[in-house]
């Protein structure tokens, strides 16, 4: 039983959101039964200590913490300055654009590229470690094993699912084409885009270790269907951005209420991710768009794009299908809601 492994009382699993999860809000979800996580691939070595430690002072049951496993690329010149050209042009009068120099930096460090976020685990003791564009090497995930870590990475069809599996990896993300934020795809030029019951159903047929199912999971009726396909948990994002404890921003919840469309797009980040529908999707998203820069090359233009213009009508808001059925709930309320409706199924 996968709550025996993850030692949590419900099979719901807040999604560990990189710039808008807290370590109050894991901790809520983790007191109210279900498994708190902290997206952390966005955090330096430092922030990320502190993150952990802060959680931990406020729960002492089990959460998760998430790394990037991205391959990383250097950056292009001359594919960021045609990057920018492109842009300046789409959105016509943004002068602003100039202000941002290349070469574009590298935003995120990948898990794989050193040992400094292993160690950190090891040290830290952190009972779950998460992975996401990927999975770490054979010798960190051993080294994981033996601090006895629990592991799970993202799987967006069965070839990244069977991977995951051989790796000796012992959970998988079933990702959906649904969810909210960035594709889990290990390729991003192969993305099978199947749906989160789709996919439930296809590793289920294939692979016997626990999996979770991710993906416009947003109320009860939604966490039932997951189960009814085979399921052994389910992971929601979207639903807990608007609770206050998340660092989720006034105009960022506003937006999740307002607006019912979501779109993929890889010309904000440089990897394919969803959310609401912005100027990005309208005007860059163009028939001739050229490449982006390699994420997170391309992520640093558009951050830096956003801070210059102070209109959030160019900045992300990541959000899953299905965001209109989200509602207005603390999240130690909506883990509660959602395990009366499992325990009612």
């Amino acid at each position: 039983m996968l709550q025996n492994l993850l030692k949590i009382k419900y099979p719901i699993l807040l999604a560990p959101m990189a710039g808008v999860s807290t370590p109050e809000l894991a901790a809520e979800v983790s007191n109210a039964g279900g498994l708190g996580s902290l997206g952390l691939g966005s955090s330096s070595i430092n922030k990320a200590r502190e993150q952990i430690q802060s959680l931990k002072k406020q729960t002492n049951l089990p959460f998760q913490v998430n790394f990037f496993c991205h391959e990383s690329i250097d950056s292009n010149d001359d594919l960021e300055k045609n990057w920018m050209k492109y842009c300046c042009h789409q959105f016509q009068n943004l002068e602003l654009i100039k202000q941002i120099n290349s070469p574009f930096p590298c935003l995120y460090k990948s898990f794989k590229d050193g040992d400094d976020y292993l160690n950190l685990v090891i040290k830290e003791q952190v009972p779950i470690v998460s992975f996401h564009f990927g999975i770490p090497h054979a010798y960190q995930i051993d080294k994981l094993k033996q601090a006895n870590i629990v592991t799970m990475a993202s799987a967006t069809n069965v070839s990244e699912a069977l991977y995951i599996a051989a790796s000796g990896i012992d959970i998988i993300i079933a990702q959906g084409i649904e969810a909210g934020g960035h594709r889990g795809t290990f390729n991003t030029h192969t993305d099978s885009s199947i749906k989160t019951i789709d996919l439930i159903h296809l590793i289920k047929k294939e692979i016997t270790i626990p999996t979770i199912a991710a993906g416009g999971i947003m109320n009860s009726q939604h966490v039932q269907q997951c189960f009814k396909a085979g399921a052994d948990a389910v992971q929601l994002g979207t639903a807990f951005v608007q609770c206050s404890t998340s660092n989720a921003s006034k105009n960022y919840v506003d937006a999740l209420f307002r607006h019912r469309e979501t779109q993929i797009t890889s010309s904000i980040s440089g990897r394919p991710a969803r959310g609401l529908i912005n100027d990005w999707h309208r005007y860059i998203d163009h028939p001739n768009c050229p490449s982006p820069p390699p994420y997170p090359h391309a992520y640093y233009f558009a951050k830096e794009l956003y801070k210059l213009t102070k209109d959030n009508k160019y900045e992300p808001y990541w959000a899953g299908m299905n965001v209109s059925e989200i509602e207005r709930i603390e999240a130690k309320d909506l883990v509660q809601k959602l395990s009366h409706g499992i325990m009612c199924k």
